[in-house]
């Protein structure tokens, strides 16, 4: 079985509780980074429990509690049939999966990385560990290239301060990229609004296809389907004749649906096509980083 790095950020499900729900590296840790912490879960005690609960042949929910990276079993007919009917049961540090019985998927495993080990990346984190693997092949260090702009002290991780504020600032090493198609490159950073206008979630271009009129992006977060939460794949369909339309275009065909993290949770936007367009202060934005232009050029050649 693959295990899909989870979507974690800090204070993400703590709304009720007196006490923040910190992540495992602040949601900034890379996998190398992540992956002792996720073996440990993986071969402890709990984990087999869990296993075999979801193995018994028997219908059931499984109830978790982040603030207390604990599990419960739920066997009521009753809440297996109003969670069937997409209600959202619990709270938001306390949300419900009912699993079949027939024996543990990747969805379980992501569930309890994220509810009872508090590991995963968050959306910005992410992209910084993918831009700084894209620089590497370039020769080139993105986090002495940006110590100055990013402030972070000596031996500290550049990606504990490379967040959304940063890829959305005014720093002379972001570079706003007008966000029409024909001015896009691989690297380059796409970045969304929640309702009240605020740059809350990155993602960042893979790849274009300019034959076949396909704009691959990668991204961490929970707002997707049960088997794509976490890191994924998301796709924009353009029209390789007309190059010159924003991404904001209605014409465009962005792959990537929007869905609660667990079932019945409200999520605004359909899918990822209508948040970048939503115009509130401007509505999404492409950004690049001064630092890897000439490395994504000498790629392109």
């Amino acid at each position: 079985m693959n295990i899909r790095l989870p979507f974690a950020m800090n204070n993400d499900r703590d709304l009720m509780l007196e006490n923040k729900i910190k992540i495992l590296h602040d949601g900034k840790g890379n996998p190398q980074a992540l992956w002792p912490s996720i073996e440990e879960l993986l071969v402890s005690e709990d984990f087999a429990e869990y296993v075999n609960a979801l193995s018994s042949g028997r219908e059931k929910v499984i109830v978790f509690d982040l603030s207390q990276n604990s599990w419960s079993i739920q066997t009521d007919p009753f809440l297996i049939s109003r969670i069937k009917s997409g209600a959202f049961i619990g709270l938001p540090h306390r949300p419900h999966a009912l699993v079949s019985g027939s024996g543990i998927t990747e969805s379980d495993v992501y569930n309890y990385l994220y509810c009872i080990g508090n590991i995963g990346v968050d959306c910005s984190g992410f992209v910084w560990h993918i831009l700084v693997y894209v620089a590497r092949q370039g020769g080139v260090d993105l986090g002495a290239a940006l110590n100055q702009v990013l402030g972070f002290p000596r031996g500290a991780d550049p990606a504990l301060y490379a967040g959304t504020s940063f890829f959305n600032s005014r720093n002379s090493q972001v570079i706003p990229v007008h966000d029409e198609i024909r001015n896009l490159r691989p690297a380059d950073v796409l970045l969304f609004r929640d309702f009240e206008g605020n740059i809350v979630h990155a993602a960042v271009i893979q790849s274009i296809d300019w034959t076949r009129g396909v704009i691959r992006y990668l991204q961490c977060n929970n707002i997707a389907a049960q088997e794509e939460r976490g890191v994924h794949e998301a796709f924009i369909y353009f029209d390789p004749a007309n190059t010159s339309v924003s991404l904001k275009d209605p014409s465009l065909h962005w792959t990537k649906k929007r869905f609660g993290a667990f079932t019945g949770e409200y999520i605004p936007f359909a899918d990822d096509g209508e948040r970048y367009r939503y115009r509130l202060n401007g509505g999404g934005r492409v950004v690049r980083l001064r630092p890897l232009v000439p490395v994504v050029e000498r790629m392109m050649r």
